[in-house]
């Protein structure tokens, strides 16, 4: 009677947990269904997030890009204005600082650059007396390049650069520049006897100085690549020599 009883009790215990096992996976089926459409909720919008930001992202690069080019009257964006604002005097300003009223200073009477050339015959190619040219180039130049070989090859290096364009490479005065501008008159011949007796020292000063239409190197060329492109011309006249 008590066996009958306990398999009684567990037959009715087995029916009640098999309902209650059922709502169980069922509940759990539905939270499972329900945090998967959250999740997919969730990455949607994440989704779309991402998507407009991207676009925004997009937008924002073609409105730089399309100020490319673009000419304005405002001022620049410069973070660091102490070194794009500086006081400062135009050339040939007046100035309220100096007695006299210029904002361009000349040197301290008495004082030479350090570089400066004080030499007569080698700064101007004028005598020691200024009563003339000097006939030659000086041997002290030709020294400082380490022979007149060498001293030639720098001058012509440096006649491609300032005198070929006008006074072509045979010094004919016949240049590109001088031909596609139609210059007149143009750069005399150095094959002419007037530019084979000028003294050394004066066509070393008309590199200098300039001669009518021709400019000044003198700020250009230094004092031993001007006596260079001298050597290299008077060779130049004697390679198209009669």
């Amino acid at each position: 009677m008590a066996r009958s009883s306990l398999l009684g009790l567990a037959a009715v215990a087995s029916r009640a947990g098999a309902p209650t096992h059922a709502i169980a996976s069922r509940a759990g089926a539905s939270t499972h269904a329900i945090a998967s459409r959250a999740g997919a909720s969730t990455h949607a919008i994440a989704s779309r997030a991402g998507a407009s930001t991207r676009t925004m992202l997009m937008v924002l690069v073609l409105l730089l890009a399309g100020c490319r080019g673009q000419t304005s009257t405002d001022p620049p964006i410069v973070p660091l204005r102490n070194m794009f604002n500086q006081d400062r005097y135009n050339p040939q300003a007046e100035s309220q600082l100096f007695k006299d009223g210029r904002t361009m200073r000349t040197p301290v009477e008495g004082t030479v650059p350090q570089e400066r050339e004080i030499d007569p015959e080698l700064a101007q190619g004028r005598l020691p007396d200024d009563t003339g040219y000097v006939e030659e180039v000086p041997q002290a130049i030709a020294q400082r390049f380490g022979g007149a070989q060498a001293m030639i090859e720098r001058g012509l290096d440096r006649y491609d650069i300032y005198c070929r364009p006008c006074h072509d490479g045979t010094g004919s005065g016949q240049g590109t520049v001088i031909l596609r501008a139609g210059w007149q008159p143009p750069p005399p011949s150095f094959h002419q006897d007037r530019i084979r007796q000028m003294p050394d020292g004066q066509l070393f000063s008309t590199i200098t100085h300039g001669v009518r239409t021709m400019p000044s190197y003198g700020a250009y060329i230094p004092v031993n690549d001007r006596w260079a492109i001298v050597s290299y011309v008077r060779a130049l006249e004697l390679s198209q020599g009669e």
